[in-house]
């Protein structure tokens, strides 16, 4: 009985102490450095939570290799559970361990942590492509008559997986950067396969000239030529040798130009007013792959360094059948705007006309102005005339050509072509239709149109009887109806001072408007297409040339 009493008495005594010192932190402990030795469970919580909360959002720092990157814990699921923690070193427990710990003190504990197991994979293969290093690839350069070897390198990849369990140990409490594991990336092409291509594509390649046997002509191209028309390329885990055959044909009509003997493509132009189909004509060319194949072999041998090809006959790319397909018989549009006196304009559009007369624009394709003229410099024709910057009249090369513009858009308007680009001028002249014209200024503002027709479309541009003409010929597709509003928000000039050496007066202000045009573009009675442009005309200001007054 005295036995059973003082069993009892212990076991009494040791639930009151473990029931009075469950509820506080053992003295001495401490999680992640922070001391809670003796403290509340509330107050533990407090305090770890003051003194872990920023370092449990602050960014970890990760390395593979060279390669230093960071990882956001909340974006990669990790979170420190406090309540979790302090329950550990808190609370009643009949473990002697959990007892001894706070009579005797505790020491440093792990912190209780949380893993989002898939927002941390998907982390870490965001961290994949920041820290891993890929392969070098073993490689041959060729370059003026050379070859120039890149010995393979592998590469690291990061282990997912493996660092998975390396950061949800370490992201809080380890050493930072955490060294992440990785594994070896080989190459494709390794060094074999570029010891190979050395002996086998690049040493013959580069040691000797190889001569083409061309019929009864023969072309001979040195190292330098061969490696400026060839490369050595990954095909799997080998390299391979290619030869631009392009490249290589002018390559050989340079050296001779007498190779040069393609066919001719038919034209399409105008003889006495009228389309005429000049017919094509074959030639004699190479045969590209046949041509790639010979040299090939000869820049690859030890032994055999010419290569043996034949000319064959070649078709032109626009036949006469493919002209006369287009249906470039009779006017589907006519077009005229007035000239005014002045010699130097008047020239810039003779040169202009010229230049896109005989412009074809197949179906589908589509014309633009500004490429039709081509460079508008004095060496191709054009001079200085009047233009407007600004709003103010001046000089600059190519003036006038927005002449051009306006009747080649009408043209094309009446022709039911598609007008993909134009800009209107900010002033309105009485030579132009209102609200249907378009300028043109290099290189921004271009007038665009596109053949929608199922026929080609030929222009025709001149200037004669003291007008500029432009016609279409093509075969009649389309039905055009087209209005225009009257004027409408009318805007008064103002007086403007202009300083500039090249300034022009003008003593005729007249004011601005805006004006709307419609067009309803048929075919056999049908609408495919309606468009409404409203084009806003400023005043034309009374311009002094000179300093405002005083």
């Amino acid at each position: 009985m005295i036995t059973l009493v003082l069993l009892l008495v212990l076991l009494a005594g040791y639930a009151a102490a473990a029931w009075y010192l469950g509820d506080r932190v053992p003295r001495g402990a401490s999680v992640a450095g922070v001391d809670i030795g003796g403290l509340s469970e509330p107050d533990a919580r407090d305090r770890l939570t003051e003194s872990l909360a920023p370092a449990a959002a602050a960014p970890v720092a990760v390395v593979l290799g060279e390669n230093e990157t960071t990882l956001d814990p909340a974006a990669a699921g990790l979170a420190l559970d406090v309540d979790a923690t302090v329950s550990d070193l808190t609370g009643l427990s009949f473990d002697p361990r959990d007892l001894v710990r706070h009579v005797f003190g505790g020491g440093e504990e792990d912190p209780v942590t949380t893993v989002d197991a898939d927002a941390l994979s998907a982390a870490l293969t965001r961290v994949d492509d920041a820290v891993s290093t890929a392969p070098v690839e073993g490689a041959v350069e060729l370059t003026a008559g050379t070859a120039v070897a890149t010995d393979p390198v592998p590469g690291t990849s990061l282990d997912v997986e493996a660092a998975a369990d390396v950061v949800a140990a370490e992201w809080l409490t380890g050493p930072h950067p955490i060294e992440l594991p990785g594994t070896e990336v080989p190459p494709v092409v390794g060094a074999d396969a570029v010891a190979a291509a050395m002996a086998e594509l690049a040493g013959p390649l580069t040691g000797a000239p190889v001569s083409v046997q061309i019929d009864e002509r023969l072309v001979e191209l040195s190292p330098e030529d061969l490696t400026s028309v060839a490369a050595i390329v990954a095909d799997g885990e080998s390299l391979d040798l290619q030869i631009d055959g392009d490249a290589l044909v002018a390559l050989l009509t340079e050296r001779d130009p007498e190779l040069d003997n393609a066919g001719q493509d038919a034209r399409i132009v105008l003889t006495d007013g009228v389309p005429t189909v000049i017919p094509s004509a074959t030639g004699l060319g190479f045969d590209s792959e046949a041509l790639v194949a010979a040299v090939r072999a000869a820049a690859t041998s030890t032994t055999d360094r010419t290569a043996v090809v034949t000319l064959v006959e070649t078709e032109p790319e626009f036949t006469t059948a493919d002209a006369e397909a287009l249906g470039v018989r009779e006017v589907i549009s006519s077009f005229s705007t007035p000239l005014f006196h002045d010699p130097a304009r008047t020239q810039n559009l003779v040169t202009g006309t010229e230049k896109i007369n005989n412009t074809l624009v197949r179906p589908g394709e589509t014309f633009s102005l500004i490429e039709a003229l081509g460079p508008i410099t004095a060496e191709r024709g054009f001079g200085a005339s009047g233009v407007v910057v600004d709003g103010l009249e001046t000089t600059g090369m190519g003036g006038g050509l927005s002449q051009i513009s306006a009747t080649t858009f009408n043209a094309a308007y009446f022709a039911g072509m598609e007008i993909v680009a134009h800009q209107p001028h900010s002033h309105h002249y009485p030579r132009y239709p209102e609200g249907r014209e378009a300028t043109i200024y290099t290189p921004s503002v271009d007038m665009v149109w596109r053949n929608t027709s199922e026929y080609g479309a030929l222009v025709q541009a001149w200037v004669a009887d003291n007008q500029v003409h432009v016609r279409l010929w093509g075969t009649p597709y389309f039905e055009v109806r087209s209005t225009t509003s009257e004027r409408f928000d009318f805007t008064e000039p103002s007086t403007v001072y202009n300083t500039s050496e090249n300034c022009v007066p003008n003593n005729s202000p007249e004011p601005g408007f805006t004006v709307r045009v419609n067009r309803t573009v048929l075919r056999e009675g049908t609408v495919v297409d309606e468009n409404e442009w409203t084009t806003r005309y400023i005043p034309w200001d009374r311009v002094v040339c000179g300093p405002a007054p005083g």
